[in-house]
């Protein structure tokens, strides 16, 4: 009997990412701008959908500040800052999320994989610095022609993985649509906008498996 299959978003979910992305967001704004968004302002626009891409909302947010930066100057700052040298990067600032045998009890009876708004070898790199956990198969953002919400990446997992029962966990109501449209149950996490179509909520990743033992 195939294992049940579980794809995981990561930020927000597994890793939290409050002071690398969304603080990559509000100094890259800054920098183009002279006018640093707030938190608050980064997760209305989060709410709205379609803004799943940080160098896309980060453009976005420059544009409707009077900015007429190049989006591919706005990358590279974003990238610059992201990463630094290696040692001073706000990539470093992340935090890991799941207690500690979390994976380990969940990949006794399930195939875990990622579906995120990442690149994949950004993605790798977290991975490999908080879990031995094998997630398989990864898909980044340059595994796909089309970012959430378009199901693309999770329909991708969903053909090439064997499987019985399948879910995707995520934060946003990006990820909330792109299930939805994948036809595949949506466990979300926290309390943001998730749409009308949450299979349940949960307050972070550790309470998981609650949720899937409750309805085996």
């Amino acid at each position: 009997m195939n294992k049940d299959l579980i794809v995981f978003d990561m930020d927000g979910v597994l890793v939290d990412v409050s002071e690398s992305y969304r603080t990559a967001i509000q100094a890259t704004v800054a920098h183009f701008t002279g006018n640093e968004p707030t938190r608050s302002e980064i997760q209305e626009w989060k709410n709205r959908g379609g803004f799943n891409d940080d160098w896309h909302l980060s453009h976005t947010m420059i544009r409707q500040r009077g900015g007429n930066t190049a989006h591919a100057d706005v990358v590279d700052y974003f990238q610059k800052i992201f990463h630094g040298n290696g040692t001073d990067g706000l990539i470093l600032r992340e935090r890991w999320i799941a207690a500690e045998g979390l994976f380990d009890r969940l990949a006794r009876n399930h195939t875990l994989a990622i579906f995120t708004g990442r690149l994949h070898w950004e993605a790798r790199l977290t991975l490999d610095r908080f879990t031995k956990t094998v997630f398989d198969p990864i898909v980044g953002a340059d595994d796909v022609t089309q970012l959430k919400p378009h199901p693309e990446g999770l329909l991708k997992i969903c053909s090439t993985v064997e499987h019985g029962k399948c879910w995707y966990i995520g934060d946003t109501i990006d990820d909330a649509s792109a299930a939805k449209a994948a036809g595949i149950p949506f466990i979300g996490v926290g309390r943001g906008h998730l749409g009308d179509s949450p299979f349940a909520v949960i307050d972070d990743i550790n309470a998981l498996e609650d949720v899937l033992a409750a309805h085996r």
